[in-house]
């Protein structure tokens, strides 16, 4: 029989983490641990759960004496909600490797997933998991390039993006890394060489079945180093994000402007200002997202071939598909599914199958062309 696993989650009452909470704190083998710097937060968040173990709330900053907080904690599993992980080292999951904990992150900083394979070694020592990037990139996206690449020949471009709800809980941390990277230059393979792209710039649009047209600018993400490395066939790679209100997405690309010509330094500073400013435009927006992935090279026979994914979630249940990948990590440690150990970005460890079958609950919902 599986022991019930202690699951000490950071951030747990807020954005993603709030989602995670929920969904792990009905499993009969996970214990839950709600962390972050506000214990009354906690505590009134943890009183809204429906758990199947007695819950638990911690205070916790991940900038102060996390080491000793793990060791008193005692977790089985942690997961690592509270970002932006672009401007953190590794001191979370090396206190996780320290206590002998796995952990996993819904990290989306480029550098900061791709480099987390620096901790494999030691993670190998003390037999335990570090998962980073258990997010809707590289995860999603890995699934279903794994899936989709046995159709063709050969795989030689994907062309992919999401476009995010108005009307839904979005985050502090999510914004200021958005905002970090906005107008600044970032590189991504096109026609085999790599080619400088500058966040949120490179606008157009796209219509999505039962949305309409949605703005779209580049994106960086841990996708553009890590897949022309784990894909060698790929020539291109391009990903792209999108505000559903055309003015916000706007006001944001003329910002971007600024920054790449040096008039201001960097947005991020101003993430809570903008954050709170864009909850002004709710009304005119709706609680639907969608996310694209457009992959194309040659079939089996030696034809030009493309396949387009596309998955539209309603009801203002998007945030769970970035969620995801971290609850089922959770449950398959908890249930002493996984063997591996070690340190590495989030892929190949949840298939297409599994990933969409989880959110099938959801009102989400997706096609293939």
């Amino acid at each position: 029989m599986t022991s019930i696993k202690r699951v000490l989650i950071i951030g747990g009452y807020g954005n993603f983490g709030s989602f995670i909470s929920k969904t792990l704190a009905t499993e009969a083998n996970i214990k839950i641990i709600i962390a972050g710097r506000s214990i009354e937060k906690a505590r009134r968040f943890l009183s809204e759960l429906k758990a199947s173990n007695e819950a638990e709330a911690v205070a916790l900053d991940i900038n102060v004496g996390i080491a000793d907080a793990l060791r008193n904690i005692n977790p089985d599993i942690v997961i690592h909600t509270s970002g932006p992980f672009q401007v953190q080292g590794y001191d979370v999951a090396k206190a996780c490797i320290d206590a002998g904990s796995h952990y996993i992150d819904l990290a989306d900083g480029r550098n900061f997933v791709n480099g987390i394979t620096e901790l494999d070694v030691i993670a190998k020592a003390k037999e335990v998991l570090i998962v980073s990037g258990a997010s809707s990139v590289p995860c999603l996206t890995a699934a279903l390039v794994d899936y989709y690449k046995t159709y063709f020949e050969k795989l030689e471009s994907l062309d992919y993006g999401i476009t995010t709800a108005q009307k839904t809980a979005r985050g502090l941390a999510t914004t200021a890394a958005i905002l970090g990277y906005t107008g600044k230059a970032f590189k991504t393979q096109i026609d085999g060489m790599p080619k400088k792209v500058f966040g949120w710039q490179g606008l157009h649009v796209r219509r999505y079945k039962g949305l309409g047209w949605r703005l779209l600018s580049n994106c960086d993400i841990p996708d553009l180093a890590l897949f022309p490395q784990r894909y060698p066939e790929l020539k291109s790679v391009r990903f792209y994000a999108g505000l559903e209100v055309p003015f916000i997405h706007m006001a944001l690309w003329a910002l971007s402007w600024l920054v790449r010509l040096g008039l201001i330094r960097n947005l991020a500073k101003a993430a809570p200002l903008l954050l709170k400013t864009s909850y002004m435009f709710d009304w005119l927006g709706t609680a639907n997202s969608a996310f694209h992935m457009e992959l194309s090279g040659k079939g089996k026979q030696k034809e030009d071939k493309t396949i387009t994914f596309e998955l539209t979630a309603r009801s203002g249940d998007g945030p769970y598909i970035p969620s995801m990948p971290a609850i089922l990590m959770a449950k398959k440690l908890a249930a002493d599914e996984v063997s591996d150990t070690g340190a590495q970005p989030c892929v190949g460890l949840i298939t297409k199958g599994e990933y969409l079958g989880a959110l099938g609950e959801m009102d989400i919902s997706w096609n293939e062309r």
